[in-house]
């Protein structure tokens, strides 16, 4: 059976309906005053009006989701989001722009729309007591930099650079078995690490990293803090690893050399978005891809994301 061949996936009537279904399980939901299910449907199709005195607005399922004044096919929008959750790696815009047979530069903006969707907040802190939680930085590309027209002296040229200095910075955590969450900040440096660490991993849980001087005060903020030493070529220790979150980089850098190839880094964060999703989502914690892109859609309510200009 093709994959897509469910309804939803080439009929704009059904798509709407399963849209309706999957965003308003209890009714439709007013999102203008947010009142569940006193609206009733309007002579035109898939427009409802909200039944409450004080509202009476009319509204969609798409109105206050990343679809809302798309004018891109819903069912191509649906073909999209079940793409970009199923694909271990990601799927460039290109190949969405092929698939979809839509503009190029729509499928880029239905992209990011669709990774914001799969953006969230990780208010509950990983871990907890008995569980194990790796962290650990890598870099991903340049940083980019105004170019001015002054020029080094050789002196200058001479000067040993400070390592990972212009790279870009990526920080993650995972909880063995669990979930991961990752950031990109300006600089990976002591302070701003250590707040990612403590502001997101629960105090009773054991932290496991390498060797790096990043993590050195941690000791006495959880239960404990143990460490293997690459340089000395210790990669294991029993159970004491960073294997984990080691994995999750390779899946991340794998596709954005491989699939994506080029990124600003001010979309970078959208892109670990998207690739925490499908890892916290993955198959191993139970869900498929029809239930992955379900999810995705659900996240989408309540979201905009708007560009102005050429990006």
């Amino acid at each position: 059976m093709s994959t897509f061949s469910a309804a939803h996936f080439h009929d704009d009537e059904a798509a709407r309906q399963y849209l309706e279904a999957t965003l308003w399980p209890d009714g439709p939901v007013c999102p203008h005053c947010g009142v569940i299910n006193k609206a009733y449907a309007t002579k035109r199709p898939g427009v409802f009006r909200c039944a409450t005195k004080e509202c009476r607005k009319d509204f969609t399922v798409t109105m206050r989701t990343v679809m809302e004044r798309s004018k891109i096919a819903l069912h191509k929008w649906l073909q999209a989001f079940h793409l970009m959750c199923s694909s271990k790696k990601g799927i460039s815009a290109h190949q969405l722009h092929r698939t979809l047979d839509i503009g190029y530069e729509a499928a880029w903006f239905m992209a990011h729309r669709i990774r914001e969707a799969m953006r969230d907040g990780g208010l509950s802190p990983l871990g907890g007591e008995g569980k194990i939680v790796e962290a650990d930085e890598t870099y991903f590309g340049k940083k980019e930099v105004q170019h001015t027209h002054s020029r080094k002296t050789k002196k200058e040229l001479r000067q040993p650079q400070k390592s990972h200095r212009n790279n870009r910075a990526v920080v993650a955590l995972v909880e063995r078995g669990g979930s991961v969450r990752s950031f990109h900040p300006a600089f990976a440096d002591k302070a701003t690490v250590e707040k990612i660490v403590r502001d997101n991993i629960a105090r009773e849980s054991r932290l496991m990293t390498d060797e790096s001087k990043l993590y050195n005060n941690d000791d006495e903020h959880f239960i404990s803090h143990e460490t293997v030493k690459h340089s000395a070529y210790e990669y294991v220790r029993g159970d004491v690893h960073s294997n984990t979150v080691e994995g999750y980089f390779s899946i991340l850098k794998r596709g954005m050399r491989g699939v994506y190839q080029h990124c600003k880094e001010k979309h970078l964060h959208r892109y670990l978005a998207e690739y925490d999703f499908r890892y916290n989502h993955r198959i191993a914690l139970g869900f498929n891809d029809g239930e992955r892109a379900a999810l995705a859609l659900q996240n989408a309510a309540g979201k905009r994301l708007t560009y102005r200009g050429r990006h």
